[in-house]
This record gives structure tokens, sequence and C-alpha cells, in this order.
């Protein structure tokens, strides 16, 4: 099963990526774009028997740094129906 996982900056913490896009936009005189925070996307290719609390272990100890990071896990359709 694909697995996506949204890392994010938590609110308040410094994103010098997303203010370099931010200002690049600008020089390229797009308009109207008021902040930029920029993140990452994991994709993980996963036997269906990994429950979504073994990915959250995943992300808890090594996909994201949850003191600075925020993270969402998407799972596909059919999973999502399997966990409720």
């Amino acid at each position: 099963m694909k697995v996506r996982i949204f890392v994010t900056l938590k609110e308040g913490v410094l994103d010098p990526q997303g203010k370099a896009i931010h200002h690049a936009l600008e020089s390229l005189d797009f308009a109207g774009v008021n902040d930029v925070r920029a993140g990452k996307l994991i994709e993980l290719d996963l036997d269906p028997t990994v429950s979504k609390e073994e990915i959250s272990k995943m992300c808890d100890k090594l996909l994201a740094n949850t003191v600075i990071e925020n993270y969402e896990i998407e799972l596909p359709e059919t999973a999502q129906e399997q966990t409720s």
C-alpha cells in the first residue's frame, strides 16, 4: 500500500527555504503571494499489514523532527476503510 506523509514546520518556526521561495516568486513578478511555508512529502510503499500506529512510530522516530515539525499521514482509501 502506498502511504504519503506530509512533514511541515510547526507554526512559529523560521522557514528560510519558504522565505527564499517567496522572494524568488516576487522577483519573478508573481503578485498576491502573502507567505510561503516549505515542507516535504515522503511516500512509502508498505505491506498492507502495517498499521497506522506503526507508521506514526516511524514518523516519531525518524521521518519527522517532532520538536520543530508536524506530520500528517495519508492512507489510501482502501486502507482507511480497513482501519475504521
